[in-house]
C-alpha cells in the first residue's frame, strides 16, 4: 500500500510542475498581448511564487541535517538485552528562512536478518527550522541493528509542490540474547561418572578452607556451610563460599541444528540458556568455552579472560538454527580441539539415541558430559523418564522448559526433580 502511494505521489509532482509552468506562460502571454496594470501585477505575483517554490526546493529539506541520541548512555547501549526498548530522539535542523507548514520524518530500523521497522511522524519546525522526532522502539529481539537514512517530506505553504530530502544519521547497536541470573551452578559440586566399560572419573574443582564470600543458601547445603552471622544480620539463609584450588575447563556445546527444534522460541530458549551460563562464568571467573554446531562449526577454547568470554556472548547475537547432521559426527570432526578432562555441557532439545552417542563419544575422549534438555512449550511426557535414564548412567541432566526455570535447574545439579 505504501509503495503504491509513493508511486502516485512521484507521478503527481511532475503534473503540478507542468501546471505551474502553464500558468506562468498564460500570465506572460496576458502581459504581452493585453498589457495593463492588472496583467503586470498577476505576472509579478506569479514570478514571486515561482521564486519561492524554487528557493524552497533548493534550500529546504534537501539540506536538512540531524543528530540522533539515545536515552541510554554508551555503556548501557553495549549491554542491551532482548526484550528491552530504546528511547530514540532525532533532532532535525532545516536551514533557510522560508516557512514550512509541516515536515514528515520517516526512518527505518533494520535487523541483521532483514526485518525492518518504519517510524514515521510529522512535526512543525520552529522559526529557526528546528524539530524533534521522539519515539520508543518496540521490544527488540537479539540481533544487530542499524538505522538507514531518514527521509524528510514537506510541501510549500500553498500545497503546490512536494519536497524530499535525506538525513544521513546512521546508527548501529547490538542486542544481546535474553539471560537470567543464576545464583549457583552445581555442575562442579560432585564428580561425574559414566557407567559401563567406558566409565571415567573426571576431575572436579575442589574447595579450599579459605572463605571467598557469602552467597544465598541453596537447598542441599551442609549445615557446616551456613554462615550464621550473615544469616542473623540479613534474616535470610546464607552459606559460605570457599575459594577453589583450580578452575575446571567447561565447554558449552550448543545444538544449532534446524531439524531438532520445533519452533523458533525453543531455539531462542537454547541461546538464552547458553548466554546465561556464560554470564555465570564471567561472574564466577570460570574457565569456559563454547562450541556451536550450526551450519559452520564455531569453537571458542576455554578461557578465563573477560574479553574472550564477551566475544562468545556477541557471537550468540546473530546465530541461527541452520545446522545439520548427527551431533556425534559433527563433534568427532573436531575432536582434537576439546581438551581432555574437561566438562562438556550439551544444550539440545533432543532426548534420544543421538544424545547417548554424544555421551559415549565424550567418555572415550576422557570428557565429563552433561545434558541440558531444552523443552518446547508443551513438555514431553517422556522428559522425566529421560532424566532418570541419564542419571542411571551417571550423567547429569537438566530439564529447562522456560528461562525462568533455569536458575533452579542449575542449582539442583541435574538431580531428578519431577
Amino acid at each position: 500500500m505504501r509503495s503504491n502511494l509513493s508511486f502516485l505521489q512521484n507521478h503527481a509532482a511532475p503534473k503540478k510542475r507542468w501546471f505551474i509552468a502553464a500558468i506562468w506562460v498564460i500570465c506572460l502571454l496576458y502581459v504581452l498581448f493585453q498589457g495593463g496594470k492588472t496583467s503586470i501585477m498577476l505576472f509579478s505575483m506569479m514570478n514571486i511564487l515561482v521564486v519561492y517554490l524554487f528557493i524552497s526546493g533548493i534550500y529546504g529539506v534537501r539540506r536538512a541535517r540531524g543528530t540522533r541520541t539515545f536515552s541510554a548512555n554508551e555503556e548501557q547501549m553495549k549491554m542491551l538485552h532482548a526484550g528491552e526498548q530504546i528511547h530514540v530522539k532525532l533532532s532535525v535542523h532545516i536551514p533557510g528562512f522560508l516557512p514550512l507548514p509541516y515536515v514528515i520524518i520517516r526512518e527505518t530500523l533494520k535487523r541483521h536478518n532483514g526485518d525492518a521497522w518504519v517510524f514515521e511522524d510529522s512535526l512543525i519546525p520552529s522559526f529557526r527550522g528546528n524539530g524533534l522526532l521522539d519515539y520508543h522502539t518496540p521490544s527488540l529481539e537479539r540481533g544487530r541493528y542499524h538505522f538507514t537514512e531518514a527521509e524528510c517530506v514537506t510541501e510549500d505553504i500553498f500545497g503546490l509542490t512536494e519536497h524530499r530530502g535525506k538525513i544521513n544519521v546512521q546508527g548501529e547497536f547490538t542486542v544481546l540474547p535474553r539471560s537470567v541470573f543464576i545464583p549457583y551452578w552445581q555442575l562442579h559440586a560432585k564428580n561425574s561418572q559414566l557407567s559401563g566399560p567406558e566409565s571415567v572419573v573426571t576431575r572436579s574443582r575442589r574447595e579450599t578452607t579459605q572463605i571467598n564470600g557469602v552467597r544465598d543458601y541453596v537447598y542441599g547445603d551442609r549445615i557446616s556451610r551456613i554462615h550464621w552471622s550473615a544469616t542473623a544480620k540479613t534474616g535470610t539463609w546464607k552459606s559460605k563460599q570457599f575459594e577453589h584450588e583450580s578452575t575446571p575447563r567447561t565447554i558449552l556445546v550448543l545444538d544449532a541444528s534446524s531439524a531438532h527444534y520445533v519452533s523458533p522460541s525453543q531455539f531462542e530458549l537454547a541461546v538464552s540458556t547458553t548466554a546465561s551460563l556464560i554470564d555465570y562464568a564471567i561472574r564466577e571467573r570460570m574457565n569456559i568455552g563454547l562450541c556451536a554446531l550450526g551450519n559452520k562449526r564455531t569453537f571458542f577454547p576455554p578461557t578465563e579472560h573477560l574479553a574472550d568470554q564477551k566475544r562468545m556472548l556477541h557471537f550468540l547475537v546473530d546465530i541461527d538454527a541452520d545446522g545439520y547432521g548427527k551431533l556425534a559426527d559433527r563433534l568427532e570432526e573436531s575432536a582434537n580441539v576439546f581438551p581432555s578432562s574437561s566438562y562438556i555441557v550439551l544444550i539440545s532439545p533432543l532426548a534420544n539415541e543421538q544424545i547417548m552417542s554424544v555421551m559415549r563419544w565424550a567418555g572415550k575422549r576422557q570428557l565429563s558430559p552433561s545434558h541440558i534438555h531444552i523443552q518446547s512449550s508443551i513438555a514431553s511426557p517422556n522428559s522425566v523418564k529421560w532424566q532418570t535414564y541419564l542419571l542411571s548412567h551417571g550423567i547429569r541432566s537438566y530439564k529447562v522448559a522456560s528461562l525462568e526455570e533455569l536458575p533452579s535447574a542449575m542449582a539442583m545439579g541435574g538431580v531428578h526433580y519431577g
